[in-house]
């Protein structure tokens, strides 16, 4: 019987060492037992509670949810791209080290994700292979570095290293910009996640790294791979009409369908329709943003109450998809 297999969520640990002097480090206020505040010099950033980092805690919310396995992936505030690639680096041991002690007593059943300093490719792929060879199942990278995007060489050298190693990945937006328009109403959450994932994917497109890296890359986006499914055709229109600015990759925008997967956190069936329909099925895994507030809660519950997807492709979604991404040892001798 295939698993039910959570791809999206993330941990925050209850207590970790002082990253770093100065105002723009985050570090986390603890108000109670069950409940803590990140912050970020003087400011709040996002008040959490213990699922965070309690796994009996995780494991009772998957119960209620009837999710077998979860990914558990790093909180993206604390990539640390913008430092000193050796500080960000000491900064991915730690919370890695932190990751498997969280994971540990749940066994399968909880999957860490590493995170690594992705602005340096030779410590990323150092920090990988020893993350790997520990216990983590993937890593979590975020879309961007800066201003170099996917299709960055430095970028692009550590994507084929996951290939080879057989590393899947998991890409999740962040480092939104800001402006007085973006900054209302979690405007860049709601417009800018969305659109930053757009982006990634069609820097993946139009930069070449579909042409130039493995086809065993198994890479995931999270949120629906952002507003990406419905302005496909706008993408693929454009790469027939402006060949001169657009059609750049050497084949058109849906040939590279299937190279990439996305989650289901759309929050509404005809949002995760029109993932089925644009990418297929078999690229779409359940996924939920556990344990935050723009999350899905129940687990798959869209997925479970679609009624367009028949029980094959429903299982596939909430977990078959996943035990092959992830290669899970049930599916091993599939494989």
């Amino acid at each position: 019987m295939t698993s039910v297999v959570d791809i999206h969520t993330h941990f925050v640990p209850r207590g970790w060492p002082t990253l770093g002097a100065g105002p723009d480090w985050p570090r986390l206020r603890v108000d109670s037992e069950a409940h803590a505040t990140i912050m970020v010099g003087s400011t709040e950033f996002r008040r959490i509670g213990s699922e965070c980092w309690d796994a009996v805690r995780r494991l009772q919310d998957m119960g209620e949810d009837d999710v077998d396995s979860q990914v558990v992936s790093p909180t993206p505030l604390f990539f640390s791209y913008d430092r000193d690639a050796r500080e960000a680096l000491r900064v991915s041991r730690i919370f890695n080290e932190l990751a498997l002690e969280i994971c540990a007593p749940a066994g399968e059943r909880l999957l860490p994700f590493c995170q690594v300093p992705l602005q340096d490719p030779e410590l990323a792929m150092a920090e990988l292979d020893r993350c790997m060879a520990a216990g983590h199942r993937g890593v979590e990278i975020g879309n961007h570095v800066g201003d170099r995007d996917l299709d960055d060489a430095g970028v692009e050298r550590f994507l084929i290293h996951c290939a080879e190693i057989g590393a899947p990945v998991f890409v999740h937006p962040w480092d939104m910009p800001g402006s007085p328009r973006l900054d209302r109403w979690m405007a860049r959450w709601l417009a800018g996640m969305p659109a930053e994932t757009h982006l990634s994917l069609i820097a993946m497109v139009l930069g070449g790294v579909f042409d130039r890296v493995p086809a065993s890359l198994r890479i995931c986006f999270a949120h629906g791979g952002g507003s990406y499914a419905f302005w496909s055709g706008r993408f693929e229109n454009a790469w027939q009409r402006r060949r001169d600015l657009v059609g750049v990759s050497e084949r058109p925008p849906s040939e590279y369908v299937g190279r990439f997967s996305v989650d289901s956190v759309v929050f509404d069936p005809a949002a995760l329709r029109l993932l089925v329909d644009v990418l297929g099925h078999e690229n779409v895994m359940l996924g939920s943003d556990y344990p935050y507030p723009l999350g899905e809660r129940p687990a798959g519950r869209v997925v479970r109450e679609s009624g367009f997807l028949g029980a094959a492709e429903q299982a596939a979604v909430l977990g078959g998809n996943a035990e092959r991404f992830l290669r899970l040892p049930a599916l091993q001798g599939a494989l």
